[in-house]
């Protein structure tokens, strides 16, 4: 098979029609997997062949996207892989310290899921986040919330206020988005203080979902915003898993789990709803994974994590609200996010006042 794959590119390149790498490729591939039946096996062949022939009929498309991929966007993919296939097999198993506050390998796991998950949003981004206001703000919410925020107030301060309205609805997307992550990321490291702080999060996101579609107050006419109901694009918007980006997130994560754990320790769990507060303004993904990874060690119950996350997921939705008013200089838009702030934040605490009912319920 290896001599056929290399008889044909030897032939194209005679004739002058360059190395049939793909062709190639799938034959030894095909080959590979006949021996593999010669042998006796049935599943990896089988998937094999399944793979081969899709990546093949999707070789247009995946070639268009290669040929758009930037040198850092390449970079971030390669760090991706080697932090999850190189650094983190050799990273010692168990606590660091004897006080047990650092555990290398679990807070490794944390980053790299949740660098993944944001550096896969920011891949959807770049493929649909033109095609509409919904992706726009929606994936760009999921990647990072404020530097979303900031763009869209940025578009609506250079359009003199002709794309309020597109800046309105974005940014309550991308709030919704930012819920929505916060409540995955807690889900996936703890589920059972997702299940505890549920009606909060259910009544945060369908506040900001209703508020994001509910028809505006006032419309941009057609001929002032021209393109209205496109998404201005996210320029300033860089790979959440860049090297310095995921440095700082580390940081982040392991002060507020250091903190977090020392607090809840000497002080008690009402110390560290003080460290969500503090870690939803700077970050509220790592405060929510540093929530959930204490509740997962059984350092934190499942109820005081999935307060914590509630309070990081909150102030991540306040803290937007100056940046908007700075930035746009739209008394009426800010005015507008200002009270739907206002009414995720009332639902967000109607929520942990309606959680133990919920609770005797189950």
């Amino acid at each position: 098979m290896a001599y056929s794959s290399s008889s044909l590119n030897v032939e194209t390149i005679r004739t002058g029609e360059g190395a049939e790498i793909t062709t190639s490729a799938a034959l030894l591939l095909t080959g590979f997997a006949g021996v593999l039946v010669g042998q006796g096996h049935t599943f990896t062949p089988t998937v094999l062949g399944v793979v081969t022939a899709a990546l093949l009929t999707w070789k247009e498309p995946l070639t268009g996207f290669s040929r758009a991929l930037t040198e850092s966007e390449l970079r971030s993919a390669v760090l991706l892989a080697i932090l999850a296939f190189v650094i983190y097999p050799v990273l010692p198993t168990g606590s660091l310290d004897p006080w047990h506050l650092v555990e290398p390998r679990s807070a490794w796991v944390t980053v790299i899921l949740i660098a993944a998950i944001g550096f896969l949003n920011y891949v959807l981004l770049k493929v649909y986040g033109a095609r509409g206001i919904e992706f726009t703000g929606f994936l760009g919410g999921l990647v990072n919330s404020t530097v979303t925020v900031t763009e869209l107030a940025n578009r609506a301060a250079a359009s003199g206020g002709r794309l309020s309205d597109v800046a309105y609805r974005g940014i309550l997307l991308a709030t919704a988005a930012m819920l929505l992550r916060n409540a995955v990321i807690l889900g996936l490291f703890a589920p059972v203080a997702l299940l505890e702080s549920s009606p909060s999060f259910a009544l945060m996101l369908a506040g900001a979902g209703v508020a994001a579609f509910l028809p505006p107050p006032r419309t941009v006419h057609a001929a002032e915003a021209g393109d209205s109901g496109t998404a201005p694009p996210l320029t300033t918007l860089v790979s959440p898993f860049a090297l310095m980006a995921t440095i700082k997130f580390s940081l982040i994560f392991l002060t507020l789990q250091v903190v977090g754990t020392a607090v809840t320790r000497t002080i008690g769990p009402a110390a560290f709803y003080g460290v969500s507060l503090i870690g939803g303004f700077v970050s509220s993904a790592s405060a929510v994974a540093s929530a959930a990874t204490l509740s997962a060690s059984g350092t934190l119950l499942p109820s005081a994590a999935g307060l914590g996350a509630v309070i990081a997921s909150l102030a991540s939705a306040v803290v937007n609200l100056p940046l908007i008013a700075r930035i746009a200089k739209d008394k009426e838009l800010t005015l507008r996010i200002g009270w739907v702030s206002a009414g995720i934040l009332v639902l967000g605490i109607l929520g942990c006042v309606v959680q133990p009912i919920v609770a005797r319920l189950r």
